[in-house]
């Protein structure tokens, strides 16, 4: 197995990965996506709200705003002492206390912590706008969970993987009429001292259109096996770094449990 890292830049992550299978590079998708624990707020007590929005749709609203959270600092609600009901170790309180006196914007910034590693991602997320004389109270319990029971857990916000492409241009057959370069999108090829040439093969999307508006039929265009691009894009709860980092324990786990189970069952 090989990875060649492609672009880090904020929140997102590109690279290649060679030697696995569809299969693999799969797995560690789905794992990322779902398996992955992050934090986020599960409950919500509205002590006070007279804003025009019902309770309801501001609990949803907190659900879905992305929290940061230290990276072995809890624990998953069902493997507490607590047994879930909730302790320090598997909770964390959020409050929110604001009374306007003139028309605004309550802001995720305004959710205020007992644990300051624990906070809103980005501070400007819209919760409710409230009227003068209106007051939004209220505390929110968060803990750590899992996409697989709600997409508010989810790590990331995109995950996917392409094969990687290979574009190959036959010189002897290529009159350079230069057809290819005008259809594709992407701009995969280039035109180079009257032949066409790669110009960046990680652009292609496997569509075959240069193939087939080759009237020469001197572009061919195929994959890579076991050659994969992995495109990651994090909520901010954490790195992509650490997603993708977790989502190969996840899988070591995984098979540590199946490999126990055998050994038990024979």
């Amino acid at each position: 197995m090989e990875v060649e890292l492609l672009e880090r830049q904020g929140n997102e992550l590109r690279f290649v990965i060679r030697g696995v299978s569809t299969a693999f590079v799969n797995s560690l998708r789905r794992a990322a996506i779902a398996e992955v624990p992050t934090m986020a707020i599960e409950d919500v007590v509205i002590l006070t709200n007279s804003s025009v929005l019902f309770d309801e749709i501001i609990a949803h609203r907190l659900g879905l705003v992305p929290l940061t959270a230290p990276k072995d600092g809890y624990v998953m609600p069902k493997d507490c002492e607590c047994q879930g009901s909730g302790c320090p170790k598997c909770q964390v309180r959020l409050y929110l206390d604001v009374k306007a006196e003139y028309p605004m914007v309550v802001y995720a910034r305004d959710l205020l912590s007992d644990d300051p590693n624990v906070r809103p991602v980005y501070g400007d997320i819209p919760i409710v706008k409230l009227e003068a004389g209106q007051a939004l109270v209220l505390e929110a319990y968060a803990q750590l969970g899992i996409g697989k029971d709600h997409a508010k857990w989810q790590p990331v916000s995109a995950c996917a993987y392409k094969y990687y492409p290979k574009v190959d241009v036959v010189e002897d057959l290529c009159d350079g009429c230069g057809k290819c370069i005008e259809v594709c999108a992407r701009s995969v090829l280039k035109l180079d001292e009257d032949k066409v040439k790669v110009a960046d093969v990680l652009k292609c999307t496997l569509c075959g259109d240069c193939v087939e508006a080759c009237p020469k039929g001197a572009i061919n265009v195929g994959k890579v096996d076991g050659s994969f691009i992995f495109y990651l894009e994090s909520t901010g709860a954490m790195s992509p770094e650490d997603v993708m980092v977790k989502s190969a324990n996840v899988l070591i786990d995984k098979a540590k449990r199946f490999m126990n189970a055998l050994e038990e069952a024979l």
